[in-house]
């Protein structure tokens, strides 16, 4: 089967595209499309693009002259034009575009013409004018403001100028200031999404290596990651504290917090278990926190988690509760002890000590915590930028004052 043949086989776009890769609906001006490495965005830009050239319903409105933005010249050709998922792929021999290096310029057999320009050269976009744009990797780009801010100059013609920018996501200034714009349509795409067109090893060794990992987060699920100022945590502190494993425990306690309510929109219940190594270090080893949980439900949780660690006890705050904590607790086991704590002090005052050892290297997480991590480093001191309760914050607190900061209890050597 030749070229032609396999790609008329192939199911046509959008009708063969995920929902993220789609144009979205509505009077949008700028469709910002989140990714992580291999999800997909080069090509949803190349088929808008394509879309676009040719008049096709899908992309909207025929545009006759485009702009192609990249890092770097070198990118937009290799990327962009010439890749795998790139412009040059994706059209049908007959339809197929001429790309002229040395004027940078992709030409349609129709008359359509798309130019190269580069984040480096933010001077190049002074004069030409466009009416669609497709900017790739926006928060690589060199001079992020200038360059964007010269391409908003030059989309000035057609009926409904529009543009696309594909990106893995960076907190950068620019990023951030579309994502928060009205005139911007958001599609989120995983690298998990597209797995079915990426290397078995890739799945198996990257992405099971940087799940949920700060980076990972970033660069697999294609999320806006940032850390809080003010926080007591950093992102970068907490990477510093990740292992893939513990070492011997000789102490391991389940903390819970539990909330006022099981009602829908209530708190969640922070269940954290921590154990105390034999090199002295503490060890974060399970977040089981769940909001909607009863009584009954989220004390099972924590009696489960307490006998899969083969833990030393349960240590939960009864500031909501009262005697009734411990009441369900041993409700759901009789057997299993239950070391009853109650806070006198405010939360950050509570938390200080503990983000004290993550900053004197004595704490640790077993792997990848991403709902905890993210209320660690947005707890400032008006406690999180949501104005929710941090219980998973919470639990891990009791944990590790319970481990660290208090009088030990019964020492025993396991491995986990």
């Amino acid at each position: 089967m030749g070229f032609a043949e396999l790609l008329a086989a192939l199911p046509g776009w959008p009708d063969g595209a995920r929902p993220d890769q789609r144009p979205p609906a509505g009077d949008w001006t700028t469709w910002l499309m989140l990714g992580g490495r291999g999800a997909g965005k080069t090509r949803a830009g190349a088929e808008w693009v394509r879309g676009l050239a040719l008049g096709l319903p899908f992309a909207g409105p025929r545009a006759e002259r485009i702009a192609l933005v990249g890092e770097t010249l070198a990118d937009v050709r290799d990327v962009m034009i010439e890749g795998p998922s790139g412009l040059l792929d994706r059209h049908m021999p007959t339809e197929r575009p001429s790309w002229t290096a040395s004027k940078r310029r992709l030409e349609w057999p129709n008359g359509a013409m798309a130019l190269a320009f580069s984040s480096e050269d933010p001077e190049s976009l002074r004069g030409p004018q466009f009416d669609a744009a497709w900017c790739d990797e926006l928060a690589k780009w060199a001079y992020p403001e200038a360059t964007f801010d010269m391409l908003q100059f030059g989309l000035r013609l057609g009926r409904r100028p529009r543009q696309m920018v594909t990106t893995t996501p960076r907190p950068i200034a620019l990023l951030k200031r579309l994502l928060a714009e009205g005139a911007t349509a958001v599609t989120r795409a995983r690298t998990e999404d597209n797995a079915d067109n990426l290397a078995a090893a890739f799945m198996e060794k990257v992405v099971s290596r940087y799940a949920g990992t700060r980076l990972g987060r970033q660069e697999l699920d294609g999320e806006l990651v940032e850390d809080r100022e003010g926080a007591l945590w950093t992102r970068a502190l907490l990477e510093a504290a990740r292992v893939k494993a513990a070492p011997g425990l000789v102490r391991v306690v389940v903390a819970v917090d539990p909330p006022a309510s099981s009602r829908a929109g209530a708190d969640a219940c922070g269940i954290v278990a921590a154990g105390r190594g034999e090199d002295g270090l503490a060890y974060v080893l399970a977040d089981l926190s769940a909001a909607g949980l009863s009584p009954a439900g989220w004390a099972r949780r924590a009696v489960e988690l307490y006998h899969r660690l083969d833990a030393d006890r349960i240590v939960a705050e009864v500031n909501q509760g009262g005697e009734m904590v411990a009441a369900v607790i041993r409700q759901a086991d009789e057997s299993v002890p239950v070391e009853q704590v109650r806070a006198t002090r405010g939360k950050w005052l509570r938390a200080e000590p503990v983000a004290a050892l993550y900053e004197a290297g004595r704490a640790r997480h077993v792997g990848a915590f991403p709902a905890l991590e993210d209320e660690m480093c947005d707890f400032a001191g008006g406690g999180l930028s949501t104005g929710r309760s941090p219980d998973r914050l919470d639990a891990l607190v009791w944990a590790l004052t319970a481990l660290m900061l208090a009088p030990g209890g019964e020492a025993r050597v396991r491995t986990l």
